[in-house]
């Protein structure tokens, strides 16, 4: 496995059960002083909540200087608008009550974004109460909806700019928190796998401990090594410099593990659980106690209730509605794809639904037609033979790449893919789900994918949320099945309003 740049490495050597020793990695950048310690001070340590601190507070501070009119009217501001300056306090105290200052394991944009924003709306029209309190009138209005303007642009750019700058130093592996795993089996190398794939989590793993771990085999692959036993933590922790611990299953006893979770928090780590039952478990858990003993109670929405049946009905009036604003974009391409080979614009294709309900899906073909009976995706004649194997989904260029130049600009934008609107009407699909697959594929992975079936509860989607987190064509289809099942768990309005957003965004990076 290619080393990251954060992780050059120093090695002790650490005790194993048996008198066997690995070796115990040690980031050299987190050890401070060099460039790299101090980006990883600001963007992962003690000082990224002091970087978004000080961030807000300042641009909350300019947003007020410049609805007043500078710095010299600031000084000299009248009893009137005095409530102006109570602006960035307010706003901060509420950023703080939302939560907006806690450190995330994945931060993405519309976590801070939005909530900041009705932090700072709220901020404001608490400044105007002030002043209706204190001086019988609230600040003029020009000067007010000025200074609530520009502290919801300040404050939103500030929190794209700081996350997107956290995502890009994670992303080319300038930063990052190394994490020690408790438990060596399924669930713990799959932990691991998912942190080195997805560098954006900003952890790094170096070991495992277990008293009795799984084979390399069994687990499917391990690429850190098994560092020790839970005796050995306090070596283990020294010496490697973790600063996040992550128990999975493990063949330790529960009580041995509560004592190591104690232990760790003693010496300033980090401990997140993986939980029992993680699968069956949604956002809508609540915490309750029956005297001393925690109660995690579930929560979950019925794909076949009142919910789901509204969604429905929104999916096919935005649908209608997308058609009738899109239709000279899909009637250019259709002329388009015409004039550009052979044969009809619309491609039809089997697809599973909800319920293991075969439909016809459309797009607009992207492929010259072959010269003999299609039977897959434009003409493969069979789409098993060109499956990749092991956990890669199916999809994009299957056997000879015969995309015209007009259906890889339809691929790129997903202009292909507004046919399915058409599917969205008729009630086959819905706007957010799971992608829908081929028959012959469904049968396949159905005995091959945990859980692979439970995607067919919902109607499948035009864009779902595995392929807003970079899961489309030929990736990970187990991962694709998590992220699917997720979203299935945790359906709200608001994670569909994210998708769109994630979607569009993901749509205006790909036309580029």
């Amino acid at each position: 496995m290619d080393q990251p740049r954060i992780t050059q490495q120093t090695s002790t050597t650490l005790p194993l059960t048996g008198g066997l020793t690995r070796e115990a990695p040690r980031p050299k950048s987190l050890l401070g002083g060099t460039f790299a310690g101090r980006l990883q001070w600001a963007l992962e340590g003690a000082g990224w909540s002091v970087l978004r601190l000080v961030a807000d507070f300042v641009l909350l501070c300019v947003a007020v200087i410049v609805a007043l009119g500078g710095v010299h009217a600031t000084l000299n501001v009248s009893a009137v608008q005095a409530p102006l300056l109570a602006l960035p306090p307010l706003a901060m105290g509420l950023l703080y009550l939302r939560g907006l200052y806690r450190t995330r394991l994945r931060a993405l944009v519309l976590h801070g974004v939005c909530p900041g924003l009705s932090a700072v709306s709220i901020a404001a029209m608490a400044v105007a109460t002030i002043g209706l309190l204190a001086n019988g009138q609230a600040p003029s209005e020009s000067d007010g909806v000025r200074a609530w303007l520009f502290a919801l642009i300040g404050v939103g750019l500030g929190r794209i700019a700081l996350s997107g700058a956290q995502r890009w130093a994670r992303g080319h592996r300038l930063v990052g928190k190394p994490v020690l795993i408790v438990g060596a089996g399924l669930v713990g190398s799959q932990v691991a796998r998912l942190l080195e794939k997805h560098p954006e989590y900003g952890l790094i793993p170096v070991g495992f401990v277990d008293d009795r771990p799984r084979s390399v085999a069994e687990v499917g692959g391990r690429d850190v090594p098994v560092l020790g036993t839970v005796e050995h933590i306090d070596g283990i922790v020294e010496e490697s410099g973790v600063h996040k611990l992550i128990v999975a299953f493990s063949s330790v006893a529960d009580a041995r593990i509560s004592r190591l979770i104690q232990r760790c928090q003693q010496l300033g780590v980090d401990v997140s659980v993986v939980p029992r039952m993680f699968d069956t478990m949604n956002q809508r858990a609540w915490y309750d106690t029956v005297g001393g003993t925690p109660l995690l109670t579930f929560s979950t929405v019925d794909p076949q209730g009142w919910q789901f049946t509204l969604k429905h009905a929104f999916d096919r009036v935005f649908a209608l509605l997308l058609l009738v604003l899109l239709s000279p974009v899909i009637l250019c391409a259709t002329l388009a794809v015409r004039l550009s080979s052979p044969g009809p614009a619309l491609f039809r294709q089997r697809r599973v639904g909800r319920d293991g309900r075969a439909f016809d899906l459309y797009k607009l073909r992207s492929m010259r037609l072959k010269p003999i009976p299609r039977t897959t995706r434009d003409g493969d004649d069979t789409a098993i033979d060109h499956l990749l194997g092991g956990d890669t989904a199916p999809g994009g260029v299957e056997g000879e790449d015969r995309r015209t130049l007009v259906g890889r600009v339809l691929r790129r934008t997903s202009i292909d893919e507004l046919p399915q609107l058409l599917n969205v009407l008729r009630g086959e699909m819905s706007i957010i789900g799971p992608r829908p697959e081929r028959p012959e594929f469904v049968e396949l992975f159905s005995d091959e994918i945990t859980r692979y079936g439970d995607r067919h509860r919902v109607k499948s989607g035009i864009t779902g949320w595995a392929q807003v987190h970079g899961l489309r064509g030929q990736t990970s289809l187990a991962e694709r099945v998590e992220w699917d099942n997720y979203y299935i768990a945790n359906w709200s309005l608001g994670l569909d309003l994210k998708i769109l957003a994630l979607t569009l965004a993901t749509l205006f990076r790909n036309a580029e």
